[in-house]
């Protein structure tokens, strides 16, 4: 989606006038949006889009003392009238993240919006599901607090109810890390970790890893536990699980897509 100067507030406009500005640029640069949806033929009809949004982000680490920040265009689509008719324009194209196949076992990591085109994911294998065999799905969810940033909290949990496709009953698993919600910062590579054994039974099976989310230090801590995964799990050195991970990759069955 393309960040264009729509706006209602005057300080938004102004906030846009001062970026534009700086920028040398008569608009704010254009930013993409991980969507999904389903391969399997649609009926021809009106497509419903659904978009998650941070509406309010948190002092980083860095700088722990700057005033809560809200996002330009987020804040904007949240103060529409949902009764008024508002024509926003969009721009689409292929994404990084191939279409699994119904037997192929997935890995997904997908913390805060990171989640969104996992659900098409899942979703998809369950109507898969209803015709013949599935292979199994683990997926490692984050955010900061479970009850204030849980996104799509219902839909993981009715799939990992029992004969879901996230279930353990069909070889898969939901595991979510909350990471302010005790006085140690939890993340999705520590519940990673906790699943290793899981993780290295789908590996040899042939799984293929999905990562998304935030292009921070997210990737590269998921594949640093994977690293170690493969290493003590496999019984191999450091040095070869690196290797073994490349070589996943190169197979086209390690795929990441971040956006900062």
């Amino acid at each position: 989606m393309r960040r264009r100067g729509f706006s209602t507030l005057p300080h938004q406009k102004e906030e846009m006038i001062f970026m534009s500005t700086i920028r040398r640029n008569e608009e704010l640069c254009w930013r993409y949006y991980s969507l999904r949806r389903h391969t399997k033929k649609q009926e021809v009809g009106p497509v419903l889009l659904e978009a998650k949004l941070v509406l309010e982000d948190f002092p980083s680490v860095q700088m722990p003392f700057e005033w809560k920040r809200t996002g330009l265009c987020s804040s904007w689509l949240a103060v529409l009238d949902p009764q008024k008719r508002v024509l926003i324009p969009a721009w689409f194209q292929k994404g990084s993240l191939p279409s699994p196949s119904p037997s192929l076992p997935l890995i997904l990591v997908g913390p805060g919006t990171g989640c969104a085109p996992f659900r098409g994911f899942v979703e998809e294998r369950a109507l898969q599901s209803r015709s013949g065999s599935t292979a199994p799905i683990l997926f490692f969810f984050g955010c900061r607090n479970e009850e204030n940033d849980f996104l799509y909290r219902d839909f993981w949990l009715f799939h990992s109810q029992k004969g879901g496709v996230l279930s353990e009953e069909k070889g898969g698993g939901f595991f979510a890390a909350f990471s302010r919600d005790q006085q140690q910062k939890v993340y999705v590579q520590h519940k990673m970790r906790e699943q290793s054994f899981k993780i290295w039974n789908l590996l040899t099976e042939g799984a293929a890893v999905y990562v998304a989310g935030s292009a921070n230090k997210m990737p590269s801590d998921v594949l640093l536990a994977f690293e170690e995964i493969v290493s003590k799990e496999g019984g191999v050195p450091k040095e070869a699980a690196v290797r073994w991970l490349r070589a996943l990759e190169k197979a086209g069955k390690y795929h990441v897509e971040a956006w900062s």
